[in-house]
C-alpha cells in the first residue's frame, strides 16, 4: 500500500515559537524557509492570518517580522487582489563570516548531526511505499537543484534535501534536518562555491533519488554518506 507525504517542510519551519522571543523567532523562521527554499523565490508568503495561527504569534508581531525582512531586502508586499508577501527573486547576500572563527568542536558538532540525519532520512524514505506525490516531489526538486544557477543553488539543493526529509513522513525528522541545515549553509557560506563540485554534488543528488525511488534503503544510505562525506571534507579544508 503506498504512503502519502504527511511530514511537511512548512509545517516544520512554521510552528509555535517562543513566548520569550517572539519577534526573533518569527523572523528565524521565515527566514528558514526563504534560505532553505520552502518558500521559493517570487513565491508568496502564507497569509497573515494563517502565519499567525501556525507560529501562535500576533499578528502586529508577525508584521513587525515581515516590515524586517522587508527592510533587509528579502521580501515585498504587494496590495490588491493577488497581493500578500512574496519573496524577492534576488536575496542579499549572505552576512560576511570569518571561517577562522569556527572552532573544530563546532565545525564537527554540525557535520556529526548532518551526517546522522541525512544518512537515516534517505534510508529511511527508500524503505516506505511511496506515493505517487512524494515520487513527484523528488523528482522536481532533483530537477530544480540541477537546473539551478550558481547564485541559486544552496537554496535548491536545502530544498532537495528537505524534500528527502519530508516522503519520510516524520514531522520530528523534518523539523530537524531543517533545523541542522541552517547551521551547515552557515558554514557553507564561509567558504568558496565551487562549479566542478556542484557538478558532482548533482551527480551524487541523482544516485540518491535513484536509490529511495526504487526502495533501495542500503544504496540511498551509501550514496548520501558519500555525499554528506564530500561536503564534509570541503569544509575541513577550508574551515579546520
Amino acid at each position: 500500500m503506498e504512503s502519502s507525504t504527511v511530514a511537511n517542510a512548512g509545517d516544520a519551519l512554521f510552528r509555535p515559537v517562543r513566548a520569550g522571543n517572539a519577534f526573533e523567532e518569527t523572523v528565524e523562521r521565515l527566514l528558514q524557509a526563504i534560505r532553505l527554499g520552502v518558500v521559493g523565490a517570487g513565491e508568496r508568503l502564507p497569509s497573515e492570518r494563517e502565519l499567525a495561527e501556525r507560529l501562535g504569534v500576533s499578528r502586529v508581531t508577525l508584521r513587525e517580522a515581515i516590515r524586517a525582512l522587508a527592510d533587509a531586502g528579502y521580501v515585498e508586499s504587494r496590495r490588491g487582489r493577488y497581493g500578500g508577501t512574496f519573496v524577492n527573486d534576488v536575496l542579499p547576500d549572505p552576512p560576511a563570516a570569518d571561517g577562522r572563527n569556527v572552532d573544530n568542536a563546532t565545525l564537527e558538532d554540525a557535520l556529526g548531526l548532518r551526517h546522522v540525519l541525512e544518512t537515516g532520512a534517505a534510508e529511511m524514505a527508500a524503505s516506505r511505499s511511496l506515493s505517487p506525490a512524494d515520487r513527484q516531489h523528488l523528482t522536481s526538486t532533483l530537477a530544480e537543484a540541477a537546473a539551478a544557477d550558481v547564485g541559486d543553488y544552496r537554496r535548491k539543493d536545502s530544498r532537495l534535501h528537505l524534500a528527502i526529509a519530508e516522503v519520510t513522513a516524520s514531522g520530528s525528522l523534518t523539523t530537524a534536518m531543517a533545523d541542522a541545515r541552517m547551521r551547515v549553509n552557515q558554514l557553507l557560506d564561509m567558504i568558496p562555491l565551487l562549479e566542478p563540485n556542484l557538478e558532482h554534488s548533482n551527480a551524487q543528488h541523482e544516485a540518491i533519488v535513484d536509490a529511495i525511488l526504487a526502495g533501495d534503503p542500503e544504496a540511498a544510505r551509501r550514496a548520501m554518506t558519500e555525499h554528506v562525506e564530500g561536503t564534509a571534507s570541503l569544509l575541513r579544508a577550508f574551515l579546520a
